[in-house]
C-alpha cells in the first residue's frame, strides 16, 4: 500500500489545520464572502491555481445546499496575487441530488478597479450518499515506496522552482519523473508522487482539488522551463478519500502551438480512485 515511513500520527485534524484556516471565507452578504489570501500558497509570486479553486469550492459548499463537489471547471482569466480578495456566488439549480453553482474572486489592482481572476461552474452533491459498486480498467500508479521517492528538502539545494506553497505540502517525487531536476528530463511528460499536506491533515474533497495541481509541471520533464500557467482546469471528484497519503499521476500526451494538457489521477491508501482532472496550460518554448 504505502512505505511505513509514510505511516504517522496526524499533527492536524480536518477543520483544525493551515489549509482549513487559509481557505476559510467570511460571508458578507448571501453569496459574498471575503478572505485574505496568504503568500504561503504561491508560485513565483502568483497564488497557486488548486489552492484558489479550494477557496472557491469552499464558498460554492456554504452557498449551495449540498456540501461536496462532484464536478468544478475553472477559468483562470488573471494571476492571483496575496492579498485581500472578494468571492461572489451565484445558485443556478438546485436538485434532490445535485445543485449547481457559479463563482467568481475578484482583487483590486493598483488603480482601484476590481478584477476577475478566476471564475467557475461546478455542480455539487452528496458523496456518501453514492452507490459503492465500481467498474474500472484504471489501477493505482506504480510509484516505489515513500522512503525511496524524493522531495524539494531532500537534495543540497532547494530543488528549482521551489516556492512557498513547497513549505505546506508533502510531496515526494517517484525517482523515474526526477530528471529535470537533475538536468536530464525524460521528456515523457510524466509526473508521479505522495502527496499530502505537511501538517499531516488527511485529504477531504476540497484538499484534493488542490493535489490535482500541487505537483511540479509535467513541461518540466519535457525539459522546458518556467512558470506554465493554467488556462482551464476541470477535477471530478469520485469518492470521499481515506485516511493516508494520497499518489498522484499527471500525463501530458500533446504540446501544441505553446499550450499542453495534463492529466491527473489522484489515488487514495484504499486503492481507490478519488479523483481525475484534465487542465490546458501555456508554456514558455525557446
Amino acid at each position: 500500500m504505502y512505505g511505513t515511513a509514510m505511516v504517522q500520527a496526524s499533527q492536524a485534524t480536518i477543520g483544525d489545520s493551515e489549509f482549513d484556516r487559509d481557505t476559510a471565507l467570511v460571508r458578507r452578504d448571501e453569496g459574498v464572502y471575503d478572505i485574505d489570501l496568504p503568500a504561503g500558497w504561491t508560485i513565483a509570486e502568483a497564488v497557486n491555481g488548486g489552492y484558489l479553486l479550494a477557496v472557491l469550492g469552499r464558498a460554492l459548499a456554504d452557498a449551495l445546499p449540498h456540501s461536496d463537489p462532484f464536478t468544478i471547471t475553472a477559468h483562470y482569466l488573471t494571476a492571483s496575487r496575496p492579498g485581500p480578495a472578494v468571492v461572489r456566488t451565484d445558485v443556478v439549480r438546485t436538485g434532490r441530488t445535485l445543485s449547481t453553482g457559479q463563482a467568481s474572486l475578484y482583487q483590486t489592482d493598483e488603480a482601484g478597479h476590481e478584477v476577475e481572476r478566476i471564475r467557475v461552474l461546478a455542480s455539487y452533491g452528496d458523496l456518501d450518499a453514492l452507490p459503492d459498486d465500481v467498474r474500472t480498467s484504471a489501477v493505482p500508479p506504480a510509484i516505489p515506496p515513500v522512503e525511496q521517492c524524493f522531495g524539494p528538502k531532500d537534495g543540497p539545494a532547494p530543488a528549482s522552482g521551489s516556492s512557498p506553497i513547497a513549505d505546506r505540502l508533502m510531496i515526494k517525487l517517484d525517482p523515474s519523473t526526477l530528471g529535470w531536476a537533475l538536468g536530464a528530463p525524460s521528456g515523457k511528460g510524466e509526473m508521479r508522487a505522495w502527496f499530502g499536506l505537511a501538517d499531516g491533515r488527511d485529504a477531504d474533497p476540497f484538499s484534493l482539488l488542490l493535489a490535482v495541481d500541487a505537483l511540479p509541471p509535467t513541461a518540466f520533464e519535457l525539459g522546458l522551463s518556467g512558470w506554465v500557467p493554467t488556462v482551464e482546469l476541470t477535477v471530478h471528484v469520485r469518492c470521499r478519500p481515506a485516511p493516508g497519503p494520497l499518489r498522484v499521476a499527471i500525463t501530458t500526451r500533446n504540446l501544441a502551438g505553446g499550450f499542453l494538457e495534463e492529466d491527473a489521477e489522484v489515488w487514495d491508501s484504499a486503492d481507490r480512485l478519488v479523483a481525475q482532472s484534465r487542465q490546458l496550460a501555456r508554456v514558455r518554448l525557446g
